[in-house]
């Protein structure tokens, strides 16, 4: 017998069995939608993730080779005295030897001196020492030195002094460079064509001055338009205040003992002695810096300097033609840059990209060239930490505007940051994981991270051993302390340096930030300046004198 059907519920079971049937199939789209954007979302991350590992391998690489190139040089050139000039009397250029000087330095008197005992025909110098005013404590050591060197063609020349900077022109001639300002007598009165602008806190070899000529006037190759040493600085311990400087004590006990300090932002050079004692924050900056100019900046310098790609200059000594820079400049010569704060690089820059007569004319010139061989040194002691990132972060600032391009790349030259690229480049890239095995994982991230800054540090100690060797420096009775070779082979114990260079290190990343985000302000020379972006810089004036006061027992000048 069989049931009624109930017409009612067979057609809610079918709707119920449609409404189903359509959900499942719209569950199924959907899942579908999802999985496909999921995987567009991974694909569109992880292409991502492979360019940018491209770029840090480029980068990566391209680093490594600049820094092999640079280490290379320097252990080339560096590793024994350079050849004797090849310039003769009878061919030897007037050399017009221009020194700014700005209060006490360490070791001052000899690093002038230095020039005065360069292997080159005495009657084809002129030396000009240039200092602001006879105020400066500086002052008596430069009339020493030409009381002891009667026989040169050599003079002090006072800023306030200078005809052309005389009443209402002393501050509408010339900008508020005080470096420019200091030298621009010194320029305008050079005899000759060549000139040596060497700053006053640096010691050079003996033949330094006819090596260069070689390679200004190519006797070593091509004719140059500019050149130039490389710079390397030395920590030592405080000097004492020379008998010259005493006029600085007035009012101050006779039995207070001061020394002299590395510093070139306020306008004192001299700190108390109780302040001798080596202190990591008050006296390490002159580590750092040492550390610094010896490893990282020389492979840099010196290996821009050998592909010349682009002008690379530091200004501690640079050579170059009277004639040829008033050509690019009006005849203004180096009054052109007393605007800017950057003098030295805009000097070569300006050398680098114009073209001189003689260019014009169809002649074939070199545009920079780096004296392989020679060394700039500079004794450096008492700067603290503090002033060293004031340093760092003063050129920072200038240069951001400067050389724009290379400044804003900078950090990833350094050895934590380049070694994270390579890091997160051989632990991405699918090539170096089938082709050589390396694991997509974090551990293996560390371990090339750590292996890639420990092969920086290897390469940056070996770099600083060979230059602090001193193997280039032709050694004579007449050579300071700072600049000879160091009896026990090393001038620091490695766990010294490797303290600076861990803090250099460091402190590399946020010095640049800084610097360049930080604002556009700086201190130089006892000035407080501020740059533009058309790269001039603008005196702030002040009726507070305390940034320029003679004598500090606590702080000291930061560069």
């Amino acid at each position: 017998m069989s049931l009624p059907i109930n017409k009612s519920e067979v057609v809610v079971d079918i709707v119920r069995t449609q409404h189903s049937q359509r959900m499942n199939r719209l569950s199924a789209i959907t899942e579908t939608l999802v999985s496909r954007s999921d995987e567009s979302h991974a694909a569109h991350v992880s292409s991502i993730a492979l360019g940018a590992a491209v770029v840090c391998t480029v980068w990566y690489a391209a680093v490594s080779l600049v820094c092999a190139v640079g280490y290379t040089q320097v252990r080339r050139h560096y590793s024994r005295p350079p050849p004797k000039p090849q310039v003769s009397d009878s061919d030897a250029p007037h050399v017009t030897i221009i020194r700014p000087v700005k209060g006490l330095e360490p070791s001052l008197y000899q690093c002038l001196e230095s020039t005065f005992l360069q292997e080159y025909p005495k009657h084809k110098l002129t030396v000009f020492l240039c200092v602001a005013d006879r105020e400066d404590p500086a002052f008596p050591i430069l009339q020493q030195l030409i009381k002891d060197n009667p026989t040169f063609d050599a003079h002090v020349l006072v800023e306030e002094e200078d005809p052309e900077l005389q009443g209402d022109a002393a501050d509408t001639r010339l900008g508020p460079n005080p470096k420019v300002r200091n030298m621009s007598r010194a320029y305008r009165e050079a005899k000759g064509d060549v000139i040596w602008i060497i700053d006053c806190n640096v010691w050079v070899n003996r033949g330094a001055c006819g090596r260069m000529v070689d390679t200004l006037i190519g006797n070593r190759g091509i004719k140059n338009k500019f050149v130039h040493l490389l710079p390397l600085v030395v920590d030592i311990a405080g000097t004492p205040v020379p008998e010259s400087a005493q006029g600085l004590l007035e009012g101050r006990d006779p039995d207070d003992n001061f020394r002299v300090v590395s510093t070139s932002t306020a306008g004192h050079q001299l700190r108390a002695s109780d302040s001798a004692s080596l202190d990591v924050l008050r006296e390490g900056g002159g580590r750092i810096e040492e550390l610094f100019m010896s490893s990282a900046h020389a492979k840099f310098y010196t290996a821009i300097n050998t592909v010349l790609i682009a002008p690379c200059i530091v200004g501690k000594s640079t050579m170059f033609r009277k004639s040829h820079l008033n050509s690019l400049t009006g005849g203004q010569g180096i009054d052109y840059f007393s605007e800017n704060i950057c003098e030295d690089h805009l000097i070569g820059d300006l050398l680098w990209k114009g073209k001189i007569p003689e260019e014009e004319r169809g002649e074939k010139w070199g545009k920079h060239a780096q004296v392989f061989g020679d060394l700039a040194i500079q004794p450096m002691a008492g700067m603290s930490v503090a002033e060293y990132i004031a340093r760092r972060s003063r050129w920072l600032r200038v240069r951001k505007f400067t050389v724009t391009l290379a400044t804003f790349v900078e950090p990833g030259t350094e050895a934590f940051l380049c070694s994270l690229y390579g890091a997160f480049a051989f632990t991405t890239l699918p090539f170096f994981h089938n082709k050589l095995g390396v694991p997509q994982t974090w551990t293996a991230f560390a371990l090339f991270w750590m292996f890639s800054v420990c092969m920086w540090c290897y390469v940056d100690w070996t770099l600083y051993c060979k230059l602090h060797s001193c193997a280039s420096v032709q050694v004579d009775e007449n050579t300071p302390a700072f600049a000879r070779p160091p009896k026990d082979g090393k001038r620091r114990p490695f766990h010294v340096w490797l303290f600076a260079w861990l803090a250099r290190e460091t402190l590399a990343l946020p010095i640049w930030t800084w610097a360049v985000y930080g604002g556009v302000t700086v201190v130089w020379r006892g000035k407080k300046l501020w740059v533009g972006m058309d790269m001039k810089v603008h005196e702030i004036k002040s009726d507070n004198t305390s940034a320029t006061s003679t004598i500090d027992a606590s702080k000291a000048r930061t560069d």
